[in-house]
């Protein structure tokens, strides 16, 4: 461990108050020493409780350290409980929005969720200790794809593909013995309760290792890759490795992480402008012409019809005079195409 302590003009060794925007002059203070300490890193997990000062100030801060030098960069964040207030929840979303900009991929636990899954009589002290194992399972769960050789075997290359989706992230774990051990551990996996409300449809990166005894087979690997295949959807990018751990016992882990979820989307092209399309037939019957005032037309492209009359298309209008002798002529659409002044003698005669 190298701890880093950050702000100490700002902060006077104390905390930011739950004030962000302290969190962050802390960190900027002190970025260089940050800096020094992640060079050479390959793989950096940023973990943080968002919504009061320091995790939501610096995390964005940091992140943005990481992803300047290269280092592949997930976070790994909690929401607070709704009793702690709009304003706390409201900063959490805020950092949250800003942390998503600078890391590759993005995980996400509610603490609210604690609460779905500890029992009345579960002790403060044990619930929290929940959300930090949550927390270490997601970057265990990420880690050991790498560390550890397996079967079928994955290493950061697999992991950065996956992880370099960008977006959000989910991640779940699952473990299960006895029969239907295999699907059981992988429902258990994609169906997380501490993790946000969602599947894992809709993913456009998907990682999965799976670890068992040595009497894993390869039928029970097979029910945990189908199911997460339909879960996940055809056009998820799945990679999976396998691990022989004669530590698990009778169990199967199964670990998922799937990413690429709410990606921006700031370089999709504009949609060409829609060309003006030239009058028909029908928008020249439901637009007749207005004899006695000025009136300018075109033929769509910016040119002048030399099927309206001259005085027409000059802007010119009928005397007043002869309005009062004249009952309004207008062409059929049939002859426009004959000359105007044969027009006049056929409407004379």
């Amino acid at each position: 461990d190298f701890p880093i302590c950050i702000g100490s003009s700002v902060t006077r060794g104390l905390g930011a108050g739950a004030d962000p925007e302290v969190g962050r002059q802390a960190i900027e203070e002190d970025c260089d020493k940050v800096s020094k300490q992640l060079q050479d890193s390959d793989l950096i997990f940023i973990t943080a409780g968002m919504g009061g000062g320091t995790g939501t100030g610096a995390a964005p801060t940091v992140a943005e350290i990481s992803h300047d030098q290269g280092a592949l960069t997930v976070g790994i964040v909690t929401e607070p409980f709704v009793m702690e207030g709009s304003p706390r929840m409201k900063n959490a979303r805020s950092g949250i929005a800003e942390l998503k900009d600078q890391v590759d991929t993005l995980i996400t636990i509610k603490n609210q969720r604690l609460l779905e899954v500890c029992g009345r009589d579960t002790t403060l002290q044990d619930a929290f200790l929940k959300a930090d194992e949550v927390l270490m399972q997601a970057t265990r769960g990420i880690s050991d794809l790498i560390t550890i050789p397996g079967m079928v075997n994955l290493d950061f290359n697999d992991v950065r593909t996956v992880i370099s989706k960008g977006g959000d992230a989910i991640m779940g774990l699952g473990e299960h013995s006895g029969e239907e051990r295999a699907v059981e551990a992988a429902r258990k996996a994609i169906n997380s309760p501490l993790l946000e409300d969602v599947s894992i449809a809709g993913a456009k990166g998907v990682l999965i290792n799976i670890a068992g005894d040595s009497n894993l087979t390869l039928y029970e690997i097979n029910e945990v890759m189908s199911l997460i295949n339909e879960e996940s959807g055809s056009d998820a990018e799945i990679i999976f490795g396998t691990v022989i751990d004669d530590s698990l016992a009778e169990n199967i882990r199964v670990t998922v992480i799937a990413t690429g979820f709410n990606v921006h989307k700031n370089n999709e092209a504009e949609p060409p402008a829609r060309e003006q399309e030239e009058p028909t037939q029908q928008d020249v019957e439901a637009d007749p012409l207005t004899i006695g005032s000025p009136v300018l037309l075109g033929n769509g492209n910016g040119g002048t019809s030399l099927d309206v009359p001259t005085y027409l298309r000059n802007g010119h209008s009928i005397p007043q005079e002869h309005q009062e002798h004249q009952e309004p002529v207008r062409p059929a659409v049939g002859d426009l195409d004959i000359p105007t002044f044969l027009r006049r003698k056929m409407n004379a005669s």
